[in-house]
């Protein structure tokens, strides 16, 4: 559904989300020499070291299909005010030549993002609180607002929900942004037990995602409000491991949006090959790593693939 987006001088040669880039190289240097192939630590599979860009993905109703989620290394799925969800996409493997649409951020993506220790954050609008936590905070801050010509609208969807983001300019903008590094995930075998288990159902309230294991596609296919989640590529999205990850959502300092603790510890379902397995989550500070632990204290192996992680109120 979504047409090629404008770009500086005429028209991308591609369907947005088809395209992708090998490596990020600093702007004005000279090509480097392929480096040697190393495993993702966040989908187990062999990748290129590349910096990570994390993307605030619009999830409202007007947003969908959205451009290049099925391209992320992870896709998380957020609570936020009046019991929507918002989406988040984190690209380091390989970046789509575009994606969105791009939406706010919120307070708590300043410490739920620190686990990638400075990674670029590309965003359109927050609060000025939000704003300035992002400034003061270790990442990479590369909003709509200070980087327009990171960004363009254009596509089938009406304002706000057609901006779109260019990987490439976006990290341009963030030319030390870290490079993928462990943030807890193991990846491995099925681990014994499980409860066989064919869907799972997170409801925030006014917003609903679920997981239908595909024995078929070997993947969790994803849904939302009811509706199988696509993309604008036409393909429905999903991953391969799925964790629903159980925490506090108080209000943040504006009363009405719900912060997410991404730091502290509590239960969590992780979700692979058609199973569901109950684990513990621990975090002990923003810079930490996340653990999922089984109850016989063993960390949890995730298949290899994209993750999606979606946050539960307890």
């Amino acid at each position: 559904m979504l047409i090629a987006l404008a770009v500086v001088g005429g028209l991308t040669g591609a369907a947005p989300g088809t395209s992708s880039f090998a490596a990020h190289e600093d702007a004005g240097t000279a090509p480097k020499q392929p480096k040697a192939e190393y495993t993702s630590p966040f989908t187990g599979l062999p990748a290129k070291r590349n910096p990570v860009l994390a993307v605030k993905i619009d999830n409202h109703k007007d947003a969908r299909p959205q451009t290049a989620l099925e391209d992320a290394d992870i896709v998380g799925v957020e609570k936020v005010e009046g019991g929507l969800s918002r989406v988040f996409a984190i690209y380091s493997s390989h970046y789509p030549e575009t994606l969105g649409p791009v939406r706010s951020a919120r307070e708590y993506n300043v410490e739920q993002l620190r686990m990638f220790q400075r990674p670029a954050l590309a965003y359109s609008g927050a609060r000025q609180a939000v704003v300035d936590k992002i400034e003061k905070s270790p990442l990479y801050g590369v909003s709509h607002d200070d980087h327009p010509d990171a960004y363009e609208r254009g596509g089938d969807h009406e304002p706000p929900h057609n901006l779109y983001g260019h990987p490439d300019k976006l990290l341009a903008k963030a030319p030390k942004a870290s490079k993928a590094d462990d943030i807890g995930f193991r990846f491995g075998a099925e681990p014994s037990g499980g409860t066989p288990t064919e869907e799972q159902t997170v409801d925030h309230g006014s917003s609903r995602t679920t997981f239908t294991w595909s024995a078929q596609e070997d993947r969790w296919l994803a849904s939302f409000d009811g509706e199988p989640a696509k993309s604008t590529s036409g393909k429905q999205l999903g991953g391969k491991t799925v964790i629903v990850q159980k925490t506090d959502m108080p209000p943040d300092s504006s009363g009405k949006t719900p912060y997410i603790e991404t730091v502290g510890s509590g239960e969590a379902t992780v979700l692979r090959d058609g199973k569901a397995f109950t684990t513990e989550w621990q975090r002990t500070s923003a810079t930490a790593d996340t653990t999922y632990t089984l109850p016989d204290g063993r960390r949890m192996p995730f298949d290899k693939g994209q993750v999606w992680l979606v946050y539960q109120q307890r």
